[in-house]
């Protein structure tokens, strides 16, 4: 893929000063940064938003691109992820980005991944409330067309979760802010220093009656301090995918298997997960060393995203394992048959989590600054909603 295109827009000022003036500045041009400056850019805020790269290059497009509501806390979190799901669908409306509505599958192939899917849906009452359902196995392949079928027991269908292309997601996100609300994106701008109401740039200085910082991984140019004492670490994973599908095939919903109810927290509560943990580590410990569990979801082209791994540190290594990328591929195949499964990109990611449960870090490090972090493998999921709950502060 080519690298995407970035609007680039005159700063709109106040008055004309050796110092531009904005209501708020994002600094941050990844999904969390984005929705920021739409939530700021929607209540009438002149914005301002600073990415040191050229363009996006983090976590926000080395994801699956799902929109996965199903898997995040029950409750508030759940309902935050579900109003970001209507946004990302508005979005779509008014822009034309490809976003599918396709829900997800769950499937079980093991009695204990079927009991922990049974368990939920009848201790949840509000993902029932918004369709999710279990399913027999000739339902369950029906419904998706990558389903195996060989030893299925049953699945758990959702209807909430939305797919987007993350690499084209994201430049689409950043143009519609800047040709509907005017937001002034300045990508290849480092903030170096912020004293509120100022920030020192790269590009001059600038005044913002509210910022918000949403610098992803780096914890070292902007209050250090803060995420030293947050506890955030790093998160590495490995991600594959596969060249274009033949004859326009397409995936439906996505998919995933029972390593995935050990790593959401949605499941966490379900007393049957007890079972199926015991039993991965007995049968997987490879798997449950590196923090793999594996979903298949499918790019706005017809190529289709696998993965992922887990490793939790400071600092990592920069190397790829090909024994772990072995590992998802052989796990994929225990749910899933794709036509083409030939792997034509592999990747390592990097993101920011929270070790002790926490979905995410708000906090405010100085009068009129809040940094957001830590919203882990969820940035997709939760960004726009948590940035309307910040904003709302």
């Amino acid at each position: 893929m080519t690298n995407p295109s970035y609007p680039s827009h005159p700063a709109r000022t106040t008055h004309r000063t050796s110092e531009r003036v904005v209501d708020t500045a994002v600094v941050g041009g990844g999904i969390v940064g984005l929705a920021h400056a739409l939530a700021a850019a929607r209540r009438g805020d002149r914005v301002v938003l600073f990415e040191r790269d050229a363009y996006a290059v983090g976590a926000s497009i080395r994801n699956f691109g799902m929109v996965w509501a199903i898997g995040q806390q029950r409750g508030a979190v759940y309902q935050r992820a579900l109003r970001s799901r209507e946004i990302w669908l508005e979005l779509s409306a008014q822009t034309g980005m490809w976003a599918a509505p396709s829900g997800s599958l769950h499937l079980a192939h093991r009695p204990d991944e079927l009991a922990v899917l049974e368990e939920f849906v009848a201790t949840t009452p509000a993902a029932r409330e918004r369709g999710t359902t279990m399913l027999t196995a000739a339902e369950a392949v029906r419904r998706g067309p990558a389903v195996r079928a060989e030893g299925l027991l049953g699945a758990m269908w959702s209807p909430t979760e939305v797919n987007v292309d993350p690499r084209r997601a994201v430049p689409a996100v950043t143009a519609h802010l800047a040709e509907e609300y005017g937001v002034d994106a300045r990508f290849g701008t480092t903030v170096r220093q912020i004293a509120a109401p100022r920030l020192a740039t790269t590009d001059g200085a600038w005044r913002a009656d509210r910022i918000v910082v949403c610098s992803g991984n780096d914890f070292a140019t902007l209050y250090p301090e803060v995420f030293r004492e947050s506890g955030l670490v790093r998160c590495k994973l490995q991600m594959l995918r596969t060249g274009v599908q033949p004859d326009g095939w397409q995936l439906g919903p996505m998919l995933c298997g029972g390593l995935t109810l050990l790593h959401y927290a949605a499941f966490e509560d379900c007393t049957a997960r007890a079972a199926l943990d015991a039993r991965i580590r007995a049968e997987l410990p490879f798997h449950r060393e590196h923090g793999i569990h594996v979903l298949l979801s499918q790019t706005a082209d017809g190529r289709l995203t696998i993965g992922d791994s887990h490793a939790y540190a400071a600092t990592h290594d920069p190397f790829a394992s090909e024994e772990i990328d072995r590992a998802i591929l052989n796990s994929l195949g225990g749910f899933a048959r794709i036509p083409e499964p030939r792997i034509t990109e592999r990747w390592t990611g990097y993101y920011p989590s929270l070790p002790d449960g926490r979905t995410e870090l708000v906090t405010d490090p100085e009068p009129g600054v809040t940094v957001v972090n830590g919203l882990g493998g969820a940035g997709m999921t939760l960004s726009f909603g948590l940035a309307e709950e910040v904003l709302r502060r």
